[in-house]
C-alpha cells in the first residue's frame, strides 16, 4: 500500500469514528443538513447506517461523493442496487442509482450549496432513485 492510500485510508477511518458519530445522531434527530443511508454489507450482510448529505429531486435524490465511489456504504449501495434514505425521520426505499454529471448534480442544489460544491470543486455526484 502506497503512502497516499495509506493517508487516505486513516483520514477515512478518523472520519468514520469522530465526525460520523456525530452526524449520524444529528441524522436521527431529523437534522435538515444530514440524512442516514441505510446498506447491507457485501460480506458481512451486517446492516449499516452511514450519515450522508442528499438533496431532495424529482424521483429520488442527489448525493454527491465527497470521499469517492470507493467508501463501503456506496459500494454497498451498488451491489445490492438499492438500499434506503432516512431523511426526517421517513424512510424511503432506493431501487436504483444513476449517475449524473457535474453539472446536473450541482444545479440540484440551493444555489449556497452550489456556491460551496463549485468552491471545493465537487465533480462526483449520483442520482438515488426513490422506488
Amino acid at each position: 500500500m502506497d503512502l497516499a492510500s495509506k493517508l487516505r485510508s486513516g483520514w477515512l477511518f478518523t472520519i468514520k469514528h469522530s465526525v460520523n458519530r456525530l452526524t449520524g445522531r444529528m441524522a436521527r434527530r431529523g437534522s435538515e443538513h444530514f440524512s442516514l443511508v441505510r446498506t447491507v454489507g457485501r460480506k458481512s450482510g451486517k446492516t449499516f447506517e452511514t450519515p450522508i448529505i442528499v438533496q431532495p429531486i424529482e424521483g429520488g435524490f442527489v448525493c454527491e461523493l465527497t470521499y469517492g465511489p470507493e467508501v463501503n456504504w456506496y459500494r454497498n449501495l451498488v451491489a445490492a442496487n438499492g438500499g434506503e434514505i432516512v431523511r426526517d425521520g421517513v424512510t424511503t426505499k432506493i431501487v436504483g442509482l444513476e449517475p449524473m454529471t457535474t453539472a446536473e448534480g450541482i444545479a440540484a442544489f440551493t444555489p449556497f450549496q452550489r456556491r460551496v460544491l463549485r468552491l471545493l470543486k465537487r465533480t462526483q455526484f449520483v442520482k438515488l432513485i426513490a422506488a
